[in-house]
């Protein structure tokens, strides 16, 4: 969340942005622009990948859809790279370009809340800690990641997974309606009854069909505590504890949402500091129902094995939402791969065993997310989440601060993680997507059905690949050979560690 801004520039002030002397003058833009003079910049440009390192030739801080129109209609006629940022979340970075314009939502957070009808207005900037905080004092929540401050247009736009997915599904699950301001520079509002291919599109297809200005959500009664937290063993009690875990939560309710973590115990306060950065496998858990009926259902679990740390209790639900925060910091570096998983045989568990504790940074970790009950139960092609009857989403993330000499040892790990996991991969979550993936990995994610769906509508609503900085589903159309740019995966773009691919009040007319 940005801080308060000092006054800025006016459009006519901004002045000279290239080499030939084009001044880029916005027309009816009221938000902030900023350049590579601008003393917030290099803030600015930055994501919460610090291995992302690029630079744009402006970065227009939107104030509200009105500006986000004028943005895209000014990259339009300059034909100017575009990126979206939300979140800024994005571990492929693809919230900010070389070279051209970031639309930057980040100054748009409101979350207006009705409590009578349990939905929510989001606008593209907000963090789902802004939703938590305005939802909770409801006693409300949806679906929304497992860290606080993930961007809310980048999580929903690719599926949404989170702590109440088993019992109120993906984010995409609970979205009612979204704002778009498409390639054109049109306001569209999309739903199930108002353009509804490009509503469809939108759960699941990530930033590729326009730039979403405002989310409506479901919201459901949880909390406002929750028996939640953390269970920790030694990670030499791998096999052991995976084993177990499989068969607990293959009878888990719906209630029961499971994260497990492999890596060092990180150094926060509620650990203590003797177990601070030594190998661990860690289950975190949030059962969003009664404490009575939730102490029952994680009871196994906690008595499983010699466990080092139990952090399970009754927990603030907005607190265990952002626990983790301080273990995934901004600005450090970060290198993912990611595939989805079945149930945990024994041959796979061996495979995890071995590899997960290979790296070198005690920052890297693995972590895996398990999947099924309301997740499992939509079917296949109702929204653009492919890949719904995956059992686990795993990521391989290696992790590493500026200054550190851990990148090279570190991707080599996460990549051979991945290709360790190769006969047993089930397709791929879209967000989990890194910079450096091959192609057809954007197939993999959708599959073929809901991918060719998803180009008819690209080629309907983006026909040029305007929005392209992204996890790209290319249009069916000949336009797009002679127009479409590099995109943050073509040959050239960058590699790990230095690449330099996040999607994404109210005014004007709406269609």
């Amino acid at each position: 969340m940005y801080p308060p801004r000092e006054p800025t520039p006016t459009t006519q002030e901004v002045g000279d942005l290239s080499a030939e002397g084009t001044t880029m003058d916005i027309d009816k833009f009221q938000g902030q622009l900023i350049t590579a003079d601008h003393p917030e910049y290099d803030t600015a440009r930055a994501v919460w990948n610090g291995a992302i390192d690029r630079h744009p030739q402006l970065i227009a801080r939107c104030s509200g859809t009105a500006d986000v129109t004028a943005a895209v209609r000014f990259a339009r006629s300059h034909d100017l790279e575009i990126a979206i940022r939300g979140g800024g979340h994005n571990v492929a970075g693809t919230a900010v370009c070389d070279d051209g314009i970031v639309i930057d939502l980040s100054a748009m957070q409101a979350v207006r809340v009705d409590p009578g009808r349990c939905t929510a207005r989001v606008q593209g900037g907000a963090l789902w800690g802004d939703v938590d905080h305005a939802a909770q004092a409801h006693g409300l929540a949806t679906t929304g990641g497992i860290v606080s401050h993930t961007g809310v247009a980048g999580l929903t736009l690719g599926g949404g997974l989170g702590w109440l997915m088993r019992k109120h599904g993906l984010t995409v699950d609970n979205l009612l309606a979204a704002d778009v301001v498409t390639a054109d520079g049109e306001l569209l509002r999309a739903s199930d009854d108002r353009h509804p291919d490009l509503f469809w599109a939108l759960r699941g297809g990530g930033g590729n069909f326009g730039v979403v200005t405002s989310f409506e959500f479901q919201l459901h009664p949880v909390g406002p505590d929750a028996l939640a937290g953390a269970i920790l063993w030694d990670a030499g009690d791998t096999r052991k504890v995976l084993r177990f875990y499989r068969d607990f939560v293959r009878g888990a309710p719906d209630e029961l949402g499971t994260v497990v973590r492999f890596g060092t115990a990180p150094p926060l306060p509620i650990i203590p500091e003797e177990l601070h950065w030594r190998p661990v496998i860690l289950v975190g858990a949030c059962c969003a129902g009664p404490i009575g009926d939730a102490e029952e259902v994680l009871r196994p679990l906690r008595a499983f094995g010699r466990p080092l740390l139990d952090l399970i209790a009754p927990t603030p639900y907005v607190n265990h939402q952002s626990a983790f925060d301080s273990t995934v910091l901004h600005g450090w570096k970060y290198y993912w791969k990611s595939t989805y998983l079945p149930e945990l045989r024994d041959d796979l568990i061996d495979v995890i065993a071995a590899h997960a504790f290979a790296c070198s940074s005690p920052r890297s970790y693995a972590v895996m997310f398990h999947l099924g009950g309301a997740v499992s139960r939509v079917p296949e092609g109702d929204t653009a989440v492919g890949n719904r009857q995956a059992s686990h989403a795993i990521t391989l993330d290696g992790v590493w601060r500026a200054g550190e000499d851990y990148a090279d040892r570190d991707i080599a790990w996460s990549r051979g993680f991945f290709a360790a996991l190769e006969s047993y991969r089930e397709g791929v979550y879209v967000n989990f997507l890194g910079a450096d993936e091959r192609p057809d990995r954007i197939r993999d994610a959708y599959g073929t059905a809901v991918y060719d769906r998803l180009v008819e509508v690209k080629t309907q609503y983006d026909p040029d690949n305007v929005f392209h900085h992204n996890q790209n589903i290319r249009p069916r159309s000949e336009r797009t050979a002679a127009r479409s740019r590099p995109g943050p995966h073509a040959p050239g773009a960058g590699t790990a560690g230095t690449t330099r691919p996040e999607s994404q009040t109210n005014s004007g007319a709406m269609r």
